[in-house]
């Protein structure tokens, strides 16, 4: 008989299999505890329930981590990870310290669909969607990393690493549960953002669904000529459809909507381009993160010079816009989003599992 994941449940089918075992219900909420909250890596661990209920447990289910197959450390305290999820596939993970916070990037997805021409991992193709509980693990495990390098708790979590998130929605939701609720990491959905690269569609659900945690929409430009030049949804997706479900998100949630830009050399980063984006920040209330690109290998885009990442700054800001501006991490190692996975063979030719979720 093949073995289920047990951490693809939910809490009323963890009961009903637990009752099923012979077990009073209560078990189910300290089974629970071991496993979203302790975050077990086996049955054997959970001391407090019966050597017969683990051996039930063990006979009828799995609980299969991810593991940890490559990581780089780089000067400036940037931690790199390479996950294996399934058979080689690899997907990544980063850990962010500055004097402020600690903050772990996590994927989505194996590869990505949408290959945005900056990104490395567009170059993976989509491999497969993550489960919640694959989602969950990067960010437990680069938590653990948080605290063994640096002796301090994660406090961000961004989705900001492989694939596109509104494309496996149900999943990330559920993962953001599963960091957030009890049992779970405890998190608040406040230290959460959900970055992505502009599906209309998905962001207005996201109202719809009443979501806490905070959006940030991949922008890179505000004009659909330049935009689709390196973004390919946005022939799909433009940015009047995206200003209108913005406001509607804006609207059903009340959060305010942050703005990603990465600024290329000679692409993005003239006044023109910073008065068409301040143009764009007048939809909804939000912030704009302009981001110093960090080269990816064989990429057609350079980093901007600082004085005109200064030059864009200042435009925005004279609108009353507030910018923080992201410097580049981790120059010594692999850090462009995919550029490890690359690395560690995460890359195959043709698609597998690659269904989207709208």
């Amino acid at each position: 008989m093949k073995r289920r994941d047990i951490r693809q449940l939910s809490q009323e089918q963890l009961k009903d299999a637990v009752v099923a075992m012979g077990e009073k219900p209560f078990r189910t909420k300290q089974l629970a505890e071991w496993i979203w909250t302790k975050s077990a890596g086996s049955f054997e661990e959970m001391s407090n329930l019966s050597k017969g209920f683990r051996a039930k447990l063990e006979e009828e289910f799995e609980l299969n981590r991810i593991g940890l197959s490559d990581q780089q450390i780089s000067r400036d305290g940037t931690i790199k990870c390479a996950f294996d999820v399934r058979a080689g596939q690899v997907v990544e993970g980063v850990l962010i310290p500055t004097s402020k916070r600690m903050t772990a990037c996590i994927s989505s997805q194996v590869g990505c669909s949408l290959a945005c021409k900056f990104c490395a991992t567009g170059k993976l193709k989509l491999l497969k969607n993550l489960s919640a509980a694959e989602i969950y693990d990067q960010v437990e495990m680069i938590r653990g990393l948080a605290d063994r390098h640096y002796d301090k708790n994660l406090s961000n979590i961004v989705y900001m690493g492989m694939g596109e998130p509104l494309l496996n929605y149900s999943a990330v939701l559920e993962s953001v549960d599963r960091i957030c609720g009890e049992p779970g990491l405890g998190m608040s959905p406040k230290r959460i953002t959900v970055s992505t690269a502009g599906i209309a569609k998905a962001i207005k659900r996201l109202g719809d669904d009443d979501v806490r945690f905070n959006l940030a929409l991949s922008l890179h430009a505000a004009n659909d000529e330049k935009r689709n030049r390196i973004m390919a949804i946005n022939e799909s997706n433009n940015l009047e459809a995206l200003a209108e479900a913005l406001k509607y998100f804006y609207e059903r949630t009340g959060t305010r909507v942050t703005y990603e830009y990465i600024i290329f050399k000679d692409f993005n980063d003239d006044l023109e381009d910073a008065r068409e984006l301040a143009a764009f920040c007048e939809h909804v209330p939000c912030k704009v993160n302009v981001i110093e690109y960090n080269p990816i290998d064989d990429g057609e885009f350079e980093m901007a010079s600082t004085e005109r990442v200064d030059a864009f700054v200042e435009l925005l800001e004279s609108q009353n816009i507030i910018v923080n501006v992201r410097r580049s991490r981790g120059k010594d190692i692999d850090a462009a989003c995919g550029q490890l996975a690359n690395k560690n063979a995460a890359a195959d030719p043709q698609p597998k599992e690659g269904s989207v979720e709208l």
